[in-house]
């Protein structure tokens, strides 16, 4: 099986997974019914948002927790049919091995690197890993690494940092195990002690601590007042966005960034470390040819629009604004939101329409 194929027959089973924390990915197995993840990707949460190729956005709760084997298991969604992939059951894999990782690192979509297998069993913290040399990153934590059959031999895990393409994933064994434990506590929150492995539940825990051998554990699904709540600058955001009819769960992209949809355009919202909100909505694309009348369009309406503004980015025409944190209220805010989503929904029906500019492809769903 060459690459893209393989590629495209795994784009339906990659799961976008975010919390207010960050971001990462997961992928689906027929088999279990669940989406699988690294356990650092949504530690903490009780819920997490996930988005895939053939279903929209949405809420999904943490049904397991694997801190030693870094492995969390997230459900389905329902009422979709993702198709079937088939794990490397029983095959061994063997140094110099090609293989395929394949995530969301940075926020790039379904991105496939190439690599070779550095070393089979690289023993980390009591571990065997397999060790990679192809590139992941940031974001691509609890995606699939496959071998050219097309099956998942394991889960991309963590890199070291500062080296050359040094990668490492857990092998393919360690999830079945976990799979396995799992099983009779289907459709319930359950955890697997990293002291000794005994599978605690919400029924079965010893106040805070593990039954079987006293370790203290935290159950997301019990300590939901510790989850996350914004503040400051973020919390203002946050309600202006609810005021403004939108779900903030399924907004956030880490703790200081949101996307949201208004109309045809999609708005990206971060709050970065300058003390600046700064929001950009992506609209339409360039036309191919008659560039000139909409140009003149665009530098027209920056000279009659307030606190909003044009700009091209490649071949993206894009309608932003900026807030400075110390002038941020929410009265400011919800007119500064309202009157940029207002328009890039209007904007980007007149550019279209009347210019001649091109519906923008994603490669999101």
């Amino acid at each position: 099986m060459d690459a893209q194929h393989i590629i495209d027959k795994f784009q339906p089973i990659i799961i976008q997974i975010a919390t207010p924390q960050g971001t990462g990915t997961g992928f689906y197995v027929k088999e279990q019914n669940l989406i699988v993840t690294n356990d650092h990707v949504i530690k903490g949460n009780s819920e997490a948002v996930i988005n895939g190729k053939i279903f929209q956005k949405q809420t999904s709760p943490v049904f397991f927790n694997d801190p030693k084997y870094d492995l969390a298991f997230i459900k389905a969604p329902e009422s979709v049919e993702l198709p079937e992939i088939k794990l490397a059951s029983g095959k061994p894999v063997s140094d110099g091995d090609a293989v395929i990782a394949i995530g969301h690192p940075y926020g790039l979509n379904y991105t496939a690197t190439e690599g070779i297998v550095s070393k089979s069993k690289r023993l980390q913290r009591g571990i065997n890993y397999i060790q990679i040399d192809a590139a992941i990153n940031p974001g691509n934590s609890g995606g699939p690494l496959v071998n050219f059959d097309g099956e998942i031999v394991g889960v991309n895990t963590f890199i070291i940092a500062g080296g050359d393409n040094l990668g490492f994933a857990l092998p393919i064994e360690y999830l079945e195990e976990d799979f396995n434990d799992y099983k009779t506590h289907f459709g319930k929150y359950a955890m697997k002690c990293h002291s000794c492995g005994f599978i605690v539940t919400e029924e079965n825990i010893d106040g805070e601590y593990c039954p079987n051998c006293g370790t203290k554990l935290e159950l997301p699904g019990l300590k939901k007042e510790k989850e996350y709540k914004p503040s400051g600058a973020a919390l203002v955001v946050e309600t202006i966005l609810e005021q403004l009819g939108k779900d903030v769960k399924l907004a956030r992209r880490g703790p200081y960034g949101w996307e949201v949809e208004e109309g045809t355009a999609k708005i990206f919202i971060n709050y970065n470390q300058d003390g600046f909100i700064v929001c950009d909505s992506i609209l339409c694309t360039l036309p191919k040819t008659n560039i000139g009348p909409m140009y003149e369009f665009l530098l027209r309406e920056n000279y009659r629009l307030e606190n909003i503004m044009f700009s091209v980015n490649n071949q993206d025409i894009v309608l932003s604004t900026f807030i400075y944190d110390q002038y941020l209220t929410y009265e400011t805010g919800l007119e500064t939101l309202k009157r940029l989503f207002a328009n890039a929904d209007k904007y980007d029906g007149i550019l279209i329409d009347q210019y001649g500019a091109q519906r923008r492809v994603t490669d999101d769903n």
